[in-house]
């Protein structure tokens, strides 16, 4: 299967719900969010499926009501997410839950609610967004302060969300298996910055990047895509992020 991962280059705690997430020791305890069980390449961070500073990087598996939702890797250091992955299964219903922001007991140092707090520069930005959950329980499993990063406003608002919802759009089309359902594998991260810190403990990524693989029956082909944007105020209103479509190995088939 030749569809692979980008390389990366480059208290008040007790008014927000725990998640009772599971931070594991290995990716592989959670891999089936992952396309063929296998994580992204992230230098110095993730190679080969190894994490390689275990105590910085902790792999959650992002469970809400007794059910396992996506994964994520989390630094402990930046308090951001590495990446988070998820299994697109299509959506059932519409709409947006009500914010209701959690935390993961298990992961001590993490950020809180008010690390967040930016006088409106920056929104609290999902890494895998609540409107690729498949059912209300997994878009309330999104809302989690494990899964967001300081994310200027009108970037997350205008240029990254018309990215996702275009995504959506393609999954729904072309992500058929061979059961006849809809399925994708979706992973979504964020670079850090060097010294871009948000309320002196937030790191504010200089960059979100995400991509999506599937097998399409339609087409009789592996489809995938890889886009990315600077983590910066949006300089047009229509504006659109860089992107790259693939079908088979090396063939554009969206410009």
């Amino acid at each position: 299967m030749w569809c692979s991962w980008p390389v990366i280059p480059l208290l008040l705690l007790l008014s927000i719900a725990p998640m009772l997430a599971e931070v594991v020791n290995s990716m592989s305890d959670c891999d089936h969010f992952l396309l063929e069980e296998t994580p992204p390449q992230i230098p110095g961070v993730l190679e080969d499926g190894k994490i390689l500073n275990q105590n910085r990087y902790k792999p959650i598996c992002q469970t809400y009501r007794n059910k396992r939702r996506f994964v994520t890797l989390y630094d402990i250091k930046n308090k951001i997410p590495v990446f988070s992955a998820y299994k697109y299964r299509g959506v059932e219903g519409k709409g947006r839950p009500k914010k209701h922001w959690k935390i993961e007991p298990q992961c001590d140092d993490q950020a809180v609610d008010t690390d967040f707090r930016s006088n409106g520069m920056f929104d609290r930005g999902h890494i895998i967004p609540s409107s690729y959950a498949s059912t209300e329980n997994d878009k309330r499993s999104t809302f989690t302060l494990t899964n967001i990063v300081p994310q200027a406003g009108s970037f997350n608002k205008g240029s990254w969300s018309r990215m996702e919802s275009c995504i959506r759009c393609v999954m729904d089309k072309y992500c058929t298996n061979s059961s006849g359902f809809t399925e994708g594998f979706v992973v979504t991260g964020a670079q850090p910055s060097f010294s871009n810190i948000l309320n002196n403990r937030v790191n504010i990524p200089s960059m979100l990047w995400t991509a999506f693989c599937c097998y399409s029956t339609n087409m009789e082909a592996w489809i995938a895509s890889a886009h990315w944007g600077n983590n910066v105020p949006d300089d047009a209103k229509n504006k659109h992020l860089s992107g790259i479509y693939f079908k088979n190995k090396n063939i554009p088939i969206f410009s």
